[in-house]
């Protein structure tokens, strides 16, 4: 990894950048400042050294509704980032509001372009959907009357500005109406998805101690349907100690077949909810300062009692504007997809999109029912121009040698967002070479929870190359620091330069980072899980490198799982690259980690494979994945030891999570994390830890 590394392999470039929003906010940006940004570095490196004059003239930009005056100076620059400074003092705003109505605030006109009465808003789809069944839509004039009335009986049950309102549901029309409902009342609005256990539930929900719960009755994943009223009754008798809760109000999954909620205690259906409206339909808005608390998301948790982050409506709303508009290309004419849970937080990145007046495709379901190429035909009977999707799922596209653009007709289709774990170059290679058309730009983007923004993102004016995201987003000051230093209160991080990899952190605040941490030791938590480990910057966690041609930003993975074998430091996505690119036909799967017990002088790589049904795991392929990783990597690079695995443990989203698995085998106790979709896989781990021998009997029976 060093200065010379070559270009990788140029995929895709926009034909016609002028004609992009990025290209045109950029132009406009030069008229208003009187200054010259002859590309997007230009034009980055405005964003970061003039971070007031770029985010006031980005607010100014896009048609976002708000009260009071636009101060001169939006932030105070001279502040530092672990003060975690106010910003756009003075304005005021509401999120349900930018998404259904402009109003007379600022002089706008009353309706948004692209969010008129008999335009359609939303499109609900569900698992084994066809032409005729499994979906509805709704207009935008709709929306807005689903929303007053929900708002209404909120308010009649007094939920008002600052309480709490959790969602325990798919991805429906119903849960949108929570969300704006909540948010027009200037609540706090907090969601989590139906698969998740009640312990993973209760360590979100008795947090922040909500108002009320609404929950669907019933659950339909791969053509199964769960009963959800025994979870209802534990999550009600679990919370009835928590303060100012009220019950749980039953969502109908299925609207002519809704569940008997009669035996669930401090439980109503909606149809009663909201008759508390008294038929009004009347849509109010709370205005909330720019800083205000609007949602609670949740860090995955994976090994403790995950963190309830709370992040800005102002926030939320500038940034979504952004990123949406300009990295990603989606405006009034898009209509945008993303699969994904109620419980992670591309569900409000989803929703952020309604800002723009783009067409929202709510999917709830198995993506692959009632085949693999379900989600693929939605995108051509839905017309789709954005899908937002993760490596996963096109790791399994590949697995089972389908080609979306051979399956469906895929011309509407303009740009596949992936994000949530590390995309591998073989799956980049395979989604031009194979997998889309040629016209389809892969958007790689990383960011999180944490900043309800990306780092890495996506850009309409760069190329698309092999690896990485395209480029660091608008307003982000990141920097990669040398990962050696270990860091520590007082501490100075130490910058390294383009190819060389290191942890990534941001310099200088931003717009999204999180108001708090919910609870009582919320403001000491925020403190050590962002800014601890290097004096005055945001640490993020992630080892990345930025290229030194093409300024793409490549992830290895999580910082805490960064494999350092005699002190050379490399992430395990360097290891599945490998094993996706050469031994896909034979490996579902893999898992890789450091081992490092207290009585280890040097810290083993240890890879885990879960083999293909019907497929053995032999001595030579051992041999085989050895040789190769030591010819397309290096000697440094090899895996000490390599076992196969029955089960990899995964979040309940689909992420693979290493740190439990490297704390297992380097002789710690983990106790699972509630937000792990097979909790049980771990057990199997604790063997490699106590077992000197173990190696030689696995050769044994090889």
């Amino acid at each position: 990894m060093s200065a010379e590394q070559s270009i990788p392999r140029k995929l895709w470039e926009h034909p016609d950048p002028s004609s992009t929003h990025m290209y045109k906010f950029m132009k406009k940006a030069e008229k208003s400042t009187g200054r010259h940004f002859p590309n997007y570095d230009a034009l980055y490196q405005w964003s970061i050294k003039r971070r007031s004059e770029f985010w006031r003239f980005t607010f100014e930009y896009f048609s976002i509704v708000y009260t009071g005056a636009i101060p001169n100076t939006v932030v105070d620059e001279g502040v530092r980032i672990d003060r975690v400074p106010k910003w756009f003092q003075g304005v005021k705003l509401n999120f349900a509001e930018n998404v259904l109505f402009v109003g007379d605030r600022q002089g706008r006109s009353k309706t948004i372009p692209g969010k008129e009465d008999d335009k359609i808003a939303c499109t609900e789809v569900r698992e084994g959907w066809s032409s005729s069944t499994g979906v509805r839509q709704i207009t935008w004039k709709g929306l807005r009357l689903r929303v007053g009335r929900l708002a209404q009986a909120m308010k009649a049950q007094g939920i008002q500005k600052g309480d709490r309102v959790a969602l325990v549901a798919s991805n429906s029309l119903d849960t949108l109406t929570v969300f704006l409902a909540v948010t027009a009342l200037g609540g706090l609005f907090s969601s989590s998805s139906t698969d998740m256990g009640n312990m993973a539930l209760l360590e979100r929900l008795i947090q922040i101690e909500p108002k009320l719960i609404f929950m669907d009755d019933w659950a339909v994943y791969n053509g199964k349907r769960v009963d959800l009223r025994p979870k209802m009754i534990d999550l009600t008798a679990a919370m009835k100690k928590a303060k100012g809760f009220q019950g749980i109000v039953a969502q109908a999954r299925f609207d002519d077949a809704p569940a008997d909620i009669s035996s669930v205690p401090h439980c109503q259906p909606w149809n009663t909810f909201i008759s508390a409206a008294a038929g009004s339909i009347v849509l109010e808005f709370e205005q909330l300062d720019f800083g205000d608390a609007m949602i609670i998301v949740y860090s995955s948790g994976t090994t403790g009692i995950p963190k309830a982050i709370v992040h800005s409506v102002g926030g939320v709303v500038l940034s979504g504007h952004k990123e949406s508009t300009l990295q990603r290309s989606v405006d009034r004419t898009s209509t945008q997809m993303q699969y994904t849970t109620t419980g992670w937080m591309m569900y409000m990145s989803a929703v952020q999109l309604l800002l723009t007046g783009a067409r929202l495709i709510l999917y709830d379901g198995s993506p692959f029912v009632p085949d693999t190429s379900a989600l693929i035909r939605l995108v051509e009977e839905q017309k789709i121009t954005h899908l937002g999707i993760s490596p996963r799922y096109l790791q399994t596209l590949q697995m089972n040698n389908i080609s979306p653009r051979d399956a469906a007709n895929l011309s509407s289709l303009q740009a596949v967002t992936s994000t949530g774990m590390v995309l591998s170059d073989s799956l980049f290679n395979w989604f031009y070479d194979v997998g889309f058309p040629p016209s389809v730009q892969l958007c790689n983007i990383s960011g999180g929870t944490d900043i309800a923004a990306a780092f890495g993102t996506a850009n309409p004016l760069l190329p698309v190359y092999v690896g990485g995201c395209q480029c660091i987003a608008l307003g982000m000051a990141v920097e990669v620091y040398d990962s050696s230093t270990e860091g520590g209160k007082g501490i100075k991080g130490k910058p390294v330069g383009p190819g060389t990899p290191g942890e990534l952190v941001c310099t200088a605040a931003f717009p999204t980072m999180p108001v708090k941490l919910w609870g009582a030791n919320g403001s000491s938590r925020y403190s050590s899980s962002y800014f601890e480990k290097y004096d005055g910057v945001w640490t993020h966690g992630d080892f990345i490198m930025i290229h030194p041609q093409t300024k793409q930003v490549i992830y290895f993975g999580r910082a805490d799982g960064v494999l350092n074998p005699s002190g050379v430091r490399f992430g395990s996505s360097d290891i599945y690259g490998v094993v996706d690119t050469f031994f896909s036909d034979v490996v579902a799967d893999s898992i890789c980690v450091g081992q490092r017990r207290l009585q280890d002088d040097d810290e083993s790589v240890v890879l885990f494979l879960l083999m293909k049904p019907g497929r053995t795991f032999t001595a030579n392929l051992i041999r085989d994945i050895k040789a190769t990783i030591r010819r397309e990597l290096s000697p440094r690079h090899v895996p000490r030891y390599i076992f196969e695995t029955p089960e990899i443990p995964t979040t309940i989203n689909g992420k693979k999570v290493e740190l439990p698995v490297k704390q297992i085998v380097s002789g710690k106790v983990v106790k699972p994390s509630g937000t792990l979709a097979n909790p049980d896989s771990l057990q199997y781990y604790y063997q490699f830890a106590k077992d000197e021998n173990l190696v030689d009997e696995i050769k044994a029976k090889l």
